[in-house]
């Protein structure tokens, strides 16, 4: 049996975003399974049955089940060492995880007010404190990787990883709220808007035509 990734619907759905770049980065091949969220009992019931958390994304590897995004990347990491989700040197390594856990655990003001919306008119929005704190954070660590990390390619590590993966929502909220950003901010943004697996998902998004009105309300 092969590998199956249950997401949720790729307009909203940030946390099915993350493993499914990372996966389609690493060219891991993948069964692609969309249940859609908030839309009825039927489809909860369908995230019950391969999760008892009841949450997207599940990553099923036969007698596995993983969930959580965070940890499939991790599983897939571990599984899949030739994919080098995560940077081969210890300290690239380290920096990369502490990061990817901050994302992970942290930046609530961000996600509450900027929620993941890609067909969303681009334009601002009022946000808290909270949430300006939590974008001068992001931009902080973005730009910190590209200083250190720019000789060896164009994402934060260099070459592609497992934090432009737990950090591409967040490309997808500061470009549709119009977030002002520096240049160096831009410029990775850019390199995550053209990154093929980055489009794909986006362009998909584009396509559904599933609105679910909780997530549309500002």
């Amino acid at each position: 049996m092969g590998l199956t990734l249950y997401i949720g619907n790729k307009n909203y759905s940030s946390w099915s975003l993350r493993p499914w770049l990372a996966m389609k980065a690493a060219n891991i091949p993948f069964e692609e399974v969309l249940i859609p969220i908030y839309a009825g009992a039927a489809d909860k019931q369908r995230i019950l049955d391969v999760s008892p958390a009841g949450k997207v994304p599940v990553l099923t590897d036969g007698d596995v089940t993983v969930w959580d995004s965070l940890a499939i990347i991790e599983y897939l990491a571990e599984t899949f060492p030739q994919a080098q989700l995560w940077p081969q040197d210890p300290a690239s390594r380290a920096h990369a995880r502490a990061i990817s856990a901050e994302m992970h655990g942290g930046f609530g003001g961000l996600r509450r007010e900027c929620g993941m919306n890609i067909h969303r008119p681009v334009g601002p929005k009022t946000l808290s404190d909270e949430a300006k704190e939590n974008i001068a954070r992001v931009q902080d660590i973005w730009t910190d990787c590209r200083q250190r990390y720019a000789g060896a390619g164009p994402f934060l590590f260099g070459t592609f990883s497992a934090a432009d993966a737990m950090y591409a929502p967040v490309v997808h909220r500061f470009r549709t709220y119009a977030i002002a950003v520096s240049l160096p901010v831009k410029e990775y943004m850019k390199t995550m808007l053209a990154y093929p697996a980055f489009a794909e998902w986006t362009a998909q998004a584009l396509a559904e035509t599933l609105v679910i009105e909780r997530f549309e309300a500002e």
